[in-house]
């Protein structure tokens, strides 16, 4: 693929220096200053108008910053600040109106007043909020009374008094206070706890400056373009390019904020939690001890660089999470973890290869499968000439040969949580499983399509081939599955893939606005959209498995069409290509078998039983407060949860140990997935040699 480059030369000078508050007070709870006014560095005028030109000039989207997208970056605006409108009052938000035709003026003028304005009313109505639980805190609830809780306040309405405010608040906590009684902590503890834990959010907001201020706004406006587009502070841009090095130090995995949780949105193949098992994505992060003996840190409601910064550590050092499992309910106890900071290496995320037996309607099959991270290449070694340089392509093709060795039936590229990476990679993979062609289209915010072909004339493997994948699997992942399914070179399984269908560049603003001895930060900006060769986007609507997989997510709550102002699915001209073979046509026999077989699986009912009730915990809006109430609920989560892994126990043989800590969860889902994908690939050798 030729490079995509975006030139953009403004030559402003920057000048100016952070505002600073001379009639500071200290605030007497957390000896930071509570009543310092925010106000914006001068030299953030002339960074905002060249962040507005550089979107409205080069963004795929061609987005015009007009009064219609002023309505979208207030209302961002107010959500970042305030998403579960736990802080603004309804009167607030009225006096806000006012401005929500001219967010779009505030943006191409660097004009930043009002959004500060808004920022330091917030932090003052954060401080209100810690002092009213300051005061709930001072005596015990009473859990024996029938109330509940509906923590989701994304569609609600603003409170209209600071009583209806209290209210809510007053349920919060209490909630808060339950949970934590539910995990075996008296109410002394539980209040000491929460007293931390609100105190901490407190002291993280005090500690906001007017750079962080300036990044909240900013990318209000960039999310209103795309939801990969980001203005990169100058403490921002020093951990994503920390994050972008392979040789990140921590425990490997990339995580998210939403509703006062640390969640883990993705697993860095190789990295400590991805060898270790313990920690999966959608998991909750709510606690953080250092060390064997460190005593826990409470994260809820931190700051997302500042929950980042006390799990990164140095290499070989033990950081201790607690855990609530994607699985579990808001009730559950937290799970302890223990893992070992390491270095995330190349060729830890390299292929990897296991032979799979299947016994299939009495004939015995030999299956290759090829355990696929992400799509790697050590770009150093390719530059300098390096003749063994890994990437991912030279390993499969290495294993492939392997294969044919041991003469196996079938190959299995397995593809569940692989996440992406090199777009050359996605395309040269494809060229191991077909002749010639071409793989990805690609198309420019300047209309512009360019075609990527397979660069190997060569075939290395003709053989019956299976892609499994699911709703983590993105971006050049998707590339490839959608071309070995246009080509009908193989059948795709699983679950319906993320959806990420868009190409980002970053864009140093050092370079851009020359300033000696001066962090500008950095702009991620999206400048081209992925197309399969049949003409379709793999943008939002990701790649649709032939048989499909029961899945614990759904597009609305999951994937690149759950998030706002994600680029839509299209179509351009398909690409001149012929197919490979005809796989389509044994499809619906295909999923016949899979249907007949997995209905009198007895592990698959436990499969589906497990994702049900996860689906069931994810979907409950309300929670009771009545301490009987939500005991004998878990209780009963437990038990089912117990008897599922019993179940389990006797038809894998595998033995069950009262275990206090999480173990590897290698297993359940994705070991069944593997073993049906195998029957389902036999049975299309069966019925293509029928």
């Amino acid at each position: 693929m030729k490079r995509l480059i975006i030139l953009v030369i403004f030559l402003i000078a920057i000048n100016g220096c952070y505002a600073q508050n001379p009639e500071a007070v200290l605030s007497k709870d957390h000896k930071i200053d509570s009543t310092k006014v925010i106000l914006p560095d001068e030299s953030y005028q002339r960074i905002n108008q060249v962040i507005s030109q550089i979107f409205s000039n080069y963004h795929y989207r061609k987005q015009t910053i007009n009064d219609s997208l002023s309505y979208l970056i207030f209302d961002e605006y107010l959500k970042n600040l305030d998403n579960n409108k736990l802080y603004f009052l309804a009167s607030d938000l009225e006096s806000f109106t006012q401005y929500r035709e001219q967010f779009d003026n505030f943006v191409i003028e660097g004009k930043l007043d009002v959004p500060f304005q808004i920022f330091n009313l917030y932090k003052k109505r954060v401080d209100e909020r810690i002092r009213f639980v300051n005061k709930l805190l001072s005596k015990e609830f009473d859990f024996t009374i029938d109330e509940v809780y509906k923590p989701d306040r994304t569609d609600a309405t603003w409170a209209n008094s600071k009583e209806e405010l209290d209210e809510l608040w007053r349920l919060r906590v209490k909630n808060d206070a339950l949970n934590l009684m539910l995990s075996g902590k008296e109410w002394k503890s539980s209040s000491e706890l929460l007293l931390k834990r609100y105190h901490n959010f407190h002291k993280i907001i005090l500690q906001y400056e007017a750079e962080d201020v300036f990044s909240l706004f900013m990318n209000a406006f960039t999310r209103t373009y795309d939801p990969h587009s980001d203005y990169f502070s100058p403490a921002a841009s020093t951990n994503f390019n920390i994050a972008m090095k392979l040789s990140l130090e921590g425990i490997g995995a990339t995580l998210r904020s939403e509703n006062d949780y640390t969640i883990v949105a993705s697993i860095v193949p190789g990295g400590p939690a991805n060898k270790s098992g313990l920690l999966q994505e959608e998991d909750r992060i709510v606690g953080v001890a250092q060390g064997d003996e460190g005593e826990f840190v409470d994260i809820i409601g931190w700051r997302l660089d500042d929950a980042i910064q006390l799990i990164r550590g140095k290499k070989g050092t033990v950081v201790r999470l607690q855990l609530l499992k994607a699985k579990d309910n808001i009730g559950s106890a937290p799970t302890e973890i223990r893992l070992i900071r390491d270095e995330v290496r190349l060729e830890e995320q390299a292929a990897k290869s296991e032979i799979l037996n299947i016994k299939e309607n009495g004939s015995s099959f030999k299956l290759g499968v090829v355990k696929l991270p992400s799509f790697y290449t050590d770009f150093e070694g390719q530059r300098t000439g390096k003749p063994n340089y890994r990437s991912t392509t030279r390993d499969v093709r290495e294993i492939l040969e392997k294969f044919k060795q041991e003469k196996v039936d079938g190959v299995i590229i397995d593809l569940r949580n692989n996440g992406g990476g090199s777009l050359q990679e996605a395309i040269s993979l494809t060229g191991l499983f077909i002749k010639n062609g071409p793989v990805v289209q690609v198309k420019n915010s300047g209309n512009f399509v360019e075609i990527n072909k397979d660069p190997d004339p060569s075939i290395v493997y003709d053989g019956p081939l299976a892609i499994l994948i699911n709703r983590f699997s993105a971006s050049a992942s998707e590339i490839f599955s959608a071309a070995i399914q246009d080509y009908g070179r193989g059948v795709i399984l699983g679950e319906n893939t993320y959806g990420k269908g868009t190409v980002q560049n970053l864009i140093d603003l050092n370079k851009t606005i020359p300033v000696r001895d001066r962090n500008l930060g950095q702009v991620k900006l999206t400048i081209a959209k992925f197309y399969r060769i049949d003409g379709g986007s793999t943008q939002n609507k990701g790649v649709k498995p032939d048989i499909e997989f029961p899945s614990p997510y759904s597009h609305a709550e999951f994937g690149e069409s759950s998030m706002p102002a994600a680029l839509p699915w299209d179509q351009i001209q398909p690409a001149d290509y012929s197919y490979y073979g005809n796989i389509s046509k044994f499809i619906n026999e295909l999923k016949k078998k899979h249907e007949v077989r997995v209905n009198k699986d007895p592990e698959y009912q436990l499969v589906v039983d497990e994702i049900n009730e996860f689906i069931k915990n994810r979907e409950k809006k309300e929670f009771s407060l009545n301490e009987r109430v939500r005991r004998e609920e878990r209780d009963l989560a437990e038990e089912r949860k117990k008897r599922r892994e019993e179940e389990r126990a006797k038809l894998t043989g595998i033995k069950i140990e009262d275990k206090k800590e999480v173990q590897p969860q290698t297993s359940v889902i994705s070991d069944f997935e593997l073993r049906e994908s195998g029957r389902i690939l036999t049975d299309l050798i069966l019925v293509k040699v029928g």
